[in-house]
């Protein structure tokens, strides 16, 4: 995948992969069971939007087991990661993540994404919700000139087209998930330029 990695970050990943197989069997916390099979379809296919993000502030809204807030808090360790997740159990999970592995750089909110506070330079969602739903939930945690990183398995046209008003589709990018079956993408949103700029 040709990314840049600090030294120590594989072997923290796999510890990630093993924490979430242990957990998984109690919480449920991903219908994927075997861990080698959790590599490429949870660890790759986050660590595939590591291009697209920017600034220093991240909020991975809908986090559910970590994914794809946790790898990339590990892949960027100067990346400040909150991990947006309401169920209590999934949150219970993600605190236990933070504390055992450990990763510094990443605090754990338990709330709906509607109340989540902050602004926050990239904003990745997972297979959360429609984008028109996504940025109406949680568009107000955008800083201004911010990317909305949506992982899906494919563009929708229609989905694009119903963007809500203040933002605007930049790119979709096609994503190369190696071992990972079925189409990927990441749909790239920012808000849309003020007219009285």
């Amino acid at each position: 995948m040709h990314l840049d990695m600090p030294a120590g970050a594989q072997a923290k990943l796999l510890a990630y992969i093993d924490l979430l197989a242990k957990w998984n069997h109690a919480y449920n916390l991903t219908a994927v069971r075997d861990p080698a099979e959790m590599v490429p379809r949870h660890l790759l296919d986050s660590l595939a939007v590591l291009p697209f993000v920017q600034g220093a502030t991240l909020a991975d809204l809908g986090s559910g087991a970590g994914l794809p807030g946790i790898p990339l808090a590990i892949a960027r360790p100067a990346l400040a990661v909150t991990l947006v997740e309401s169920n209590g159990k999934k949150a219970r999970f993600l605190r236990e993540a933070v504390r055992s592995l450990p990763l510094p750089n990443v605090k754990v909110a338990q709330v709906r994404v509607q109340d989540a506070a902050g602004r926050f330079d990239t904003v990745t969602a997972r297979a959360f919700a429609s984008l028109a739903d996504m940025l109406v939930w949680g568009g107000h945690l955008l800083a201004p000139d911010g990317r909305w990183l949506a992982l899906k398995g494919h563009a929708d046209a229609a989905e694009m087209a119903a963007v809500p008003p203040g933002f605007r589709v930049v790119a979709t990018h096609p994503l190369r998930v190696p071992g990972a079956a079925g189409e990927r993408c990441v749909i790239e949103l920012a808000r849309s330029p003020s007219r009285n700029a």
